[in-house]
């Protein structure tokens, strides 16, 4: 209820401007801990600003920005939030790193019903320890408290990175041949997609969510964060082109390779090359879910998939496993003389 002296206040309105500015000193620290060069004022300007290194000779800025879905809700139902923030960061920088780009700065927008800042700085702290995997520093961002939209300790997430690549360097899979190889890097899981499947088969399934499931929970599995291939990629960029790569995220396998490949050609994919790792066997075994409708809503373990020239293929595979990926071929590029969309790969 209003103080009777003075009147009402923003805070009566379920906005609590204290909570807020709480937060932003508690989000100062793991910004700084994301710095880089080229960033040139702290957390708390009304526009962040980053130099782009003057390393490069024609640099093209590249933006990507995204959310990480209704994986939102399984965190919060859960009350596991240290990690969705990795997610969020992930879905970013591995989008823009598709085109060959370095990421160089990150922002976030976080928007609740009630301010609880112990989750709230739970979250970013996440956000932080994905920008560190990415290379990107954390700049800045908005927390909004928007009462009678959001549902008590419900909260939404979006994210926005910028990178940059050599304009020389631009990967467009205009380079993409018939006898070329799919090289594929294995997911962490589920990563940021089909999580609506996902509910609903933990909803059918009557699971408990907090049974052991390997070596951790079956809900600590499920919101695994979101790999981050950024540091691998570039390294490798570094000695071994690439013809294209393709971010395997909603629509899975052929929903997303298809993005990538130019008319004329299509990506034989080999089913047997790879086996679903155990969180994907868990979803379709509990789901009674076809194998069909596997691959085209999740990465079913294939995270990221590149695209090389099949003489580059050693030297690839060998970079990535030297860095700590989990790789292998998985397929080829064909000519065809028909299909569009999905229908330029083929899973066999």
């Amino acid at each position: 209820m209003a103080d009777s002296n003075s009147g009402l206040t923003y805070r009566d309105a379920g906005v609590d401007i204290a909570a807020g500015e709480s937060l932003v000193d508690m989000i100062k620290p793991i910004a700084k801990a994301t710095r880089r060069p080229g960033c040139i004022d702290d957390l708390g300007g009304f526009g962040a600003m980053f130099q782009i290194p003057p390393t490069y000779k024609e640099p093209i800025l590249v933006s990507g920005t995204d959310g990480v879905g209704t994986k939102l809700r399984l965190a919060i139902d859960t009350g596991i939030h240290d990690t969705i923030g990795i997610d969020l960061v992930a879905m970013c920088a591995n989008d823009i790193l598709v085109q060959g780009a370095e990421p160089l700065f990150f922002l976030d927008y976080f928007a609740t019903g009630k301010l609880n800042v112990e989750t709230a700085a739970t979250i970013v702290r996440g956000i932080g320890d994905g920008c560190k995997l990415a290379g990107a520093a954390l700049i800045g961002g908005e927390t909004a408290e928007m009462p009678g939209i959001y549902a008590d300790g419900d909260y939404d997430l979006a994210g926005f990175c910028v990178g940059v690549v050599e304009k020389s360097s631009i990967i467009d899979a205009s380079e993409v041949a018939a006898g070329d190889v799919l090289i594929a890097l294995q997911s962490s899981g589920p990563h940021s997609n089909g999580y609506s499947l996902i509910r609903k088969v933990i909803e059918v399934s009557n699971t408990n969510l907090g049974q052991t499931f390997g070596d951790t929970t079956l809900a600590r599995a499920l919101l695994k964060p979101t790999r981050i291939y950024v540091k691998s990629l570039l390294n490798l960029l570094q000695e071994i082109p690439l013809h294209a790569l393709a971010h395997i995220t909603g629509g899975g396998l052929s929903g997303n390779i298809c993005r990538v490949i130019p008319d004329g050609l299509c990506a034989v994919v080999e089913r047997s090359s790879w086996d679903f790792p155990a969180i994907f066997e868990w979803l379709q075994d509990n789901g009674d879910i076809a194998e069909d409708e596997m691959l085209k809503t999740f990465n079913c373990g294939m995270g990221m998939v590149l695209v090389a020239a099949d003489k580059d293929a050693p030297a690839v595979i060998h970079n990535l496993e030297a860095q700590g990926e989990k790789v292998w071929l998985a397929g080829r590029i064909e000519k065809t003389a028909t299909g569009t969309g999905s229908e330029r790969v083929q899973i066999i």
